[in-house]
């Protein structure tokens, strides 16, 4: 499995109260259950009108799946080859 980041464009997302994001996150629950063992939502950071999701998945056709059966908008994904964090400068 590859690591991807998805940029969504949601409108009024970072305004959404605690039990839109459940919906949100629930339809995105069912749509994996239907795509397992192709892709994996780690999570999501939400920012002004955007999410910024991290899913392991096969491929991006794996993604777009998701994004088709969720009925979740898909923008730009990006693969994410490496990680870094602060242990990184242990090596």
């Amino acid at each position: 499995m590859k690591r991807f980041m998805i940029e969504r464009d949601i409108p009024g997302i970072g305004a959404m109260s605690l039990t839109e994001l459940c919906g949100a996150a629930r339809a995105s629950n069912e749509a994996l259950a239907h795509l397992t063992p192709r892709i994996q939502w780690q999570h999501s950071y939400v920012a002004g009108d955007k999410t910024y999701c991290i899913y392991l998945a096969e491929d991006e056709k794996a993604i777009l799946d998701h994004g088709e059966i969720s009925g979740i908008p898909v923008g730009k994904i990006t693969e994410i080859p490496q990680i870094i964090d602060p242990l990184t400068a242990n090596n």
